[in-house]
């Protein structure tokens, strides 16, 4: 139960539509489902605004599935799953509505709900092999009720492609920025937005890029101010990152 159905349960009790002794049921469910493997947390909408994720990498498709399943049967619109294998997508899609993303590896069972957020999220990359990392971004932040514009491939060796879209990173709310090799386009988005920069650095580069390393200290020491950084490859974190600041008032 999120925060909103939890309003709305209230405001039935002020209008006489339900009666206390039936709120208070329904708010005395446990606080988690206790799978054996996984205790499912079912007040997390209710602590931070948007139900538990399951990271999908190093789970079975069993466990991904029983998961999901639970968190369905408790009422959840919209289950949004990361790291997510094909095999696991085929076997929890057999069972349950389930949308799967092949290049990010996100699932996403239900449907998307209705954006919700303030303004717009501008994802961004520098390149082409950075969409992985920018879909996950992208859907994870849709999955929690944003408008998402995606501008792929603007990076800065041709600097040209990221001055054509001025619009969208001018009147951007939250922009996401995602390279790899130096990292470079989190600063010069930096420098053109009046917005929150979340710079998320690829392991997209050749050899001294170590995996990723090289643009992570880059963009950790931009000389852009507001713009701040998220883990190697953390689409998901940024997206969701994103999401909280694009749901605040």
């Amino acid at each position: 139960m999120d925060k909103e159905a939890v309003r709305k349960l209230l405001e039935q009790v002020q209008t006489g539509e339900r009666s206390v002794e039936e709120a208070l049921l329904q708010l005395k469910t446990e606080p988690f489902r206790d799978l054996g493997f996984a205790k499912v947390d079912r007040h997390r909408g209710l602590r931070q605004g948007t139900a538990e994720v399951i990271y999908g990498a190093g789970k079975t498709k069993e466990q991904i599935r029983e998961i999901a399943a639970s968190m369905r049967d408790d009422g959840e619109k919209t289950i949004l799953i990361t790291r997510m294998s094909q095999e696991a997508a085929d076997f929890v899609g057999a069972k349950l509505p389930l949308s799967y993303h092949r290049l990010s590896g996100v699932g996403i069972v239900g449907e998307l709900p209705e954006p919700t957020g303030k303004g717009d999220i501008v994802v961004a990359t520098g390149g082409t092999s950075d969409m992985p990392v920018a879909e996950e971004a992208a859907l994870t932040a849709e999955a929690l009720g944003n408008q998402v514009t995606r501008l792929y491939d603007v990076g800065v060796s041709g600097l040209h492609r990221t001055l054509s879209h001025l619009d969208q990173i001018m009147s951007a709310r939250v922009i996401v920025a995602i390279a790899g090799m130096e990292g470079a386009l989190a600063s010069v988005i930096g420098g053109l937005a009046d917005c929150p920069v979340i710079a998320v650095p690829t392991s997209v580069g050749y050899g001294a890029s170590f995996g990723g390393l090289a643009a992570l200290l880059s963009m950790l020491n931009s000389c852009a101010s507001g713009v701040s950084v998220v883990n190697i490859d953390n689409g998901f974190g940024a997206g969701y990152l994103a999401s909280m600041i694009n749901h605040l008032s």
